[in-house]
């Protein structure tokens, strides 16, 4: 008998008309995180940030990701539905967010924080990767409580019925990816980076690390419906924008360690 995933009230709190949905307050807790533990980081002698210029960095890594988040989906995954409603875009309180253009809009963010602040691109970069594992694996917890992007059918003695899809017990694959993209990722960059490193490797190491990740996890996720696979009866949306993720990872690492050590 497998367990079933429990009917959670996607709305956590209700003030009158305002609804706080859990998913927004597992972003609450991953920026929230990102501050806490950034405050920390900022006290290492080549961290570029200070600790009071840590809130700053998540004003502007803010702004990047839901712009970025929510223009990423609407062009990576649901390009149709766009063309048809160009208002999709903006309504954002119905859900749909893209990691890889959330990256995106997060790095350009950076940049900008970067110009002002007087530091460089992956000076900046490198100091926000152990910190946006913590939103990714508190993001994925809000997909497990919203019992949504659930995995392949499978007789694993630790499947669970996702009643929203069917009765047949699945992979808990946000869970899974809770602890790769979240727990695991953080622990790696955040000990990677206990030591001084050359600039551009912390970065490069978050795109490696995630990419094997989320290409591993994407085998027993299942692909949004409206999209299925891509190529060869298993290659998803997800392997496809996150394989050129890997390469990208391995060049800057390679590029970073024929620098010299220290900027």
């Amino acid at each position: 008998m497998y367990p079933t995933h429990p009917f959670i009230d996607p709305v956590a709190i209700s003030l009158g008309p305002i609804s706080i949905h859990w998913y927004g307050l597992m972003y609450l807790v991953g920026f929230a995180g990102f501050w806490w533990v950034g405050r920390i980081h900022a006290r290492k002698p080549w961290s570029p940030l200070k600790p009071e210029q840590v809130g700053d960095a998540l004003f502007y890594g803010v702004i990047g990701l839901i712009l970025g988040g929510r223009i990423g989906y609407v062009l990576f995954y649901n390009f149709g539905a766009w063309m048809a409603d160009p208002l999709l875009i903006v309504r954002v309180w119905e859900g749909g967010m893209s990691f890889h253009g959330g990256l995106i809009g997060v790095l350009l963010a950076s940049w900008l924080y970067g110009r002002k602040l007087g530091a460089r691109f992956f000076q900046v970069t490198d100091f926000i990767a152990p910190l946006v594992a913590i939103g990714l694996g508190t993001g994925r917890i809000g997909n497990w409580i919203n019992g949504e992007l659930w995995g392949k059918p499978t007789d694993l003695p630790w499947a669970m019925v996702f009643p929203a899809a069917d009765m047949l017990p699945r992979h808990p694959s946000q869970l899974y990816q809770a602890a790769l993209e979240g727990l695991a990722l953080f622990v790696i960059l955040w000990l990677f980076s206990r030591h001084r490193r050359p600039v551009g490797a912390v970065s490069g190491l978050f795109l490696i690390s995630y990419g094997v990740f989320r290409f591993l996890v994407e085998f027993v996720r299942e692909p949004d419906a409206h999209i299925g696979y891509i190529a060869f009866g298993w290659l998803t949306m997800g392997q496809v924008l996150t394989a050129p993720m890997v390469l990208a990872g391995a060049a800057i690492m390679f590029w970073a360690y024929r620098q010299p050590s220290h900027p």
